[in-house]
């Protein structure tokens, strides 16, 4: 029983050290960047610069998830947890934040609390808590992440919710299913090679590329007026 469980924390600690490593370069690298997204956001409509909200972690803890604010600053936390395509909540700034996901960088200093992993499943909001019941809950064992499979084939995800249908209700019955099992049938054998390898396609992704295995993920929104359950995209790297 201990080799076993000395099996398990050997990975979990090269991981952890993989995450730490990565968040305090990238924390400083980035400083220059992430100021002049801040003074972008605060020229434009004020303070706060920052959005946090509760999020579902690892064992189903919540935490509080930090981006930089892409709404009116008069929104606050309160709204639809999803954002759409031409969402109106959106300032200019926050637009072109979401498009380069420049938004996402202060999760570096989640990865440094170890409150988020930078490969692991995108960290739902309490909204869809429900929704890790039965054969999903096994995601919750995995500390959530800012990038994986998930996050790179569903990276356009706000134009993916059709015209007409309850945002809520396509995601719960269709986008939640299908980026569950991709995720699911990655994460039960991931490695710290493949990890790299998803972290190398993450930052790709929002370069510009375009994984090959987006077809089926597109072809969800031609399916949605009777909500299947899609079958699972390749995770492979």
């Amino acid at each position: 029983m201990k080799f076993v469980c000395s099996r398990h924390r050997g990975p979990e600690l090269a991981r952890r050290i993989l995450d730490v490593v990565i968040a305090s370069t990238g924390l400083i690298l980035l400083a220059p960047l992430m100021l002049v997204v801040a003074i972008a956001i605060l020229l434009e409509g004020g303070r706060p610069l920052f959005f946090s909200q509760a999020r579902i972690g690892w064992k189903g803890k919540a935490f509080r998830m930090h981006k930089f604010r892409k709404f009116r600053a008069d929104i606050g936390t309160d709204g639809s947890p999803l954002t759409a395509k031409n969402d109106q909540r959106m300032t200019t700034v926050g637009t072109f934040l979401a498009r380069s996901k420049l938004d996402e960088l202060p999760q570096l200093w989640n990865v440094l609390r170890g409150e988020m992993s930078i490969v692991g499943p995108r960290p739902e909001s309490l909204a869809f808590a429900d929704c890790f019941s039965d054969s999903y809950r096994g995601l919750l064992e995995h500390r959530p992440g800012i990038l994986g499979p998930s996050q790179v084939l569903f990276r356009n995800e706000c134009e993916m919710f059709p015209a007409n249908i309850d945002a809520r209700e396509f995601y719960r019955a269709v986008l939640f299913p299908y980026k569950a099992e991709t995720d699911l049938s990655y994460y039960r054998t991931r490695t710290i090679l493949s990890d790299l390898e998803w972290i190398v396609r993450g930052v790709l992704a929002v370069a510009g590329w375009r994984p090959v295995s987006m077809s089926p993920v597109e072809n969800l929104v031609g399916q949605a007026s009777g909500y299947p359950v899609p079958p699972v995209v390749s995770s492979a790297p």
